[in-house]
């Protein structure tokens, strides 16, 4: 078994965040560009927002 911190990272496209591999995008891990669904429904309506931190 593998730990998360092993596993490929990405950052959101949409709230900046970073997020991990899930086996469920291992066909299309390349064009996988936000961490949940709501960052991606939320991508076509607002503006990209940053961490809070920015």
């Amino acid at each position: 078994m593998r730990r998360k911190s092993d596993l490929p990272m990405k950052l959101c496209a949409n709230c900046g965040r970073p997020f991990a591999w899930r086996k469920k995008w291992a066909r299309d891990w390349e064009s996988v560009r936000y961490c949940s669904e709501r960052c991606r429904r939320s991508a076509k309506t607002e503006p990209p927002r940053r961490n809070r931190g920015d």
